[in-house]
């Protein structure tokens, strides 16, 4: 439905957490997950679509304070023009659906492999890397004792910016995404990588105290 070509100028302006190097890993772990859960062709097609667009204006959403799954959902159907209207309302669907913090929740298996995908990349030796390239970007501290990070206040006053560092992104949200994922290939996927980032965080916690 689309090329990589095609969707690739779509990401000039996005940084390098979310930058088109992550539509790519997004789309070949979407391909991984769709074979393994019997995906058939057309659904194939509505996943590597989706995965493309995921991210699609992400840094004009952010600038203007608006949810950046919902604003690249609203550029699908101009995009695919050209396609079947159901269809593109299944991209839209799971362009919308992708995020871990908003509604709406995915209800078709295009939307749960494409949720699937882009939370394993979020997670593991990867995810590692982009919490600490977008705390550096933004000026966060390296480390935060992980008993100081407050998942209860978290989960209802939301994120203080001033605070965060990438301990707390692995505590109140990393540490979590492999049981939120909802396909049985995804949720294989994320132990091992959920097993190494838990033991990056407890040798890095050793390092920082003197302890190995």
């Amino acid at each position: 439905m689309i090329t990589i070509d095609q969707a690739r100028r779509y990401y000039a302006e996005s940084d390098a957490v979310h930058d088109f190097d992550h539509v790519l890993r997004v789309l070949n772990m979407a391909r991984r997950i769709a074979e393994g859960e019997g995906a058939d062709g057309q659904s194939l097609r509505i996943i590597e679509a989706a995965a493309l667009l995921h991210d699609v204006g992400r840094a004009q959403a952010e600038a203007r304070g608006i949810d950046h799954a919902a604003f690249a959902a609203r550029q699908v159907p101009e995009i695919l023009a050209a396609y079947p209207h159901p269809q593109v309302e299944a991209v839209a669907h799971a362009v919308a659906a992708h995020r871990f913090r908003t509604r709406p929740d995915p209800e078709t298996l295009e939307a749960r492999v494409l949720f699937d995908a882009d939370k394993l990349d979020a997670i593991g030796a990867i995810g590692i890397a982009r919490a600490f390239a977008y705390g550096g970007a933004h000026g966060q501290r390296l480390w935060a004792p992980i008993e100081t990070v407050d998942v209860a206040h978290w989960d209802v006053q939301g994120d203080d910016p001033q605070a965060h560092t990438p301990v707390h992104e692995f505590v109140v949200k990393l540490s979590r995404l492999k049981d939120r994922l909802f396909t049985v290939t995804g949720r294989a996927i994320a132990e091992e990588r959920h097993a190494y980032m838990t033991a990056f965080f407890k040798r890095m916690k050793a390092e920082v105290s003197g302890e190995e």
